[in-house]
């Protein structure tokens, strides 16, 4: 069973999302939180495996609330559920930690397999989301006149570039590879250079941007 805590500050969204995952038998809602600070408040005391929450909220925007969930609970998973798709959003919910990104309008179709993946340690975001950045991408490439990186790494550098864009830590990609930590991070540490990648987030980026990640 995974259980959710729900965070909106429109009851009316709330209960829409409630009766979305409910539909699901594996799925069970276990609190909900109109503010951030509740949302804070409710994590801890109902250690849920997952929370879907919006970006704005009263009393802590729902970015800040994240940001404090992860640093105290990193086991618990979290999906954004916003009308924003700006970047900037992206940008710092990624690098916070959070995993799946999604806009309101397409709830219905994406929230239930967003929250399997996040379960699962995997990145999920709304397909316009990932246009928009696979867009992006290519106009700056074109703008700065950049050949695009990605052909210059090895084969092992792409798996650990995938694995490591889907949320596996270093030791968790040593397992799924049959490597060592310390051989992973040196792939890592290669691809981000040949990539001009800077942290995680950037990563993630990059891995979205590509197709690299599915969603």
């Amino acid at each position: 069973m995974i259980r959710i805590l729900l965070a909106d500050d429109h009851g009316i969204v709330r209960q829409g999302t409630r009766s979305l995952l409910e539909k699901e038998p594996e799925f069970a809602v276990a609190g909900e939180a109109e503010d951030g600070r509740t949302t804070v408040e409710m994590t801890e005391a109902l250690h849920p495996d997952l929370v879907v929450m919006d970006i704005a909220m009263p009393q802590l925007n729902g970015l800040d609330a994240a940001a404090q969930i992860t640093k105290r609970q990193p086991e618990v998973g979290i999906v954004i559920l916003s009308m924003h798709e700006e970047e900037d959003y992206l940008v710092r919910a990624l690098s916070i930690g959070v995993r799946g990104y999604l806009l309101k309008e397409n709830a219905q179709l994406e929230l239930v397999p967003a929250v399997r993946a996040v379960h699962q340690k995997k990145s999920f975001f709304s397909p316009a989301i990932a246009r928009m950045l696979a867009d992006d991408f290519t106009r700056e490439m074109q703008k700065k006149g950049l050949a695009d990186s990605y052909e210059l790494l090895t084969e092992r550098e792409r798996e650990v570039l995938q694995l490591l864009a889907e949320g596996r830590s270093n030791k968790e990609v040593a397992a799924v590879l049959d490597l060592s930590p310390y051989t992973v991070e040196t792939h890592r540490n290669n691809l981000m250079q040949k990539l001009n990648l800077h942290n995680m987030a950037e990563i993630v980026l990059y891995a979205v941007r590509k197709k690299i990640v599915s969603y």
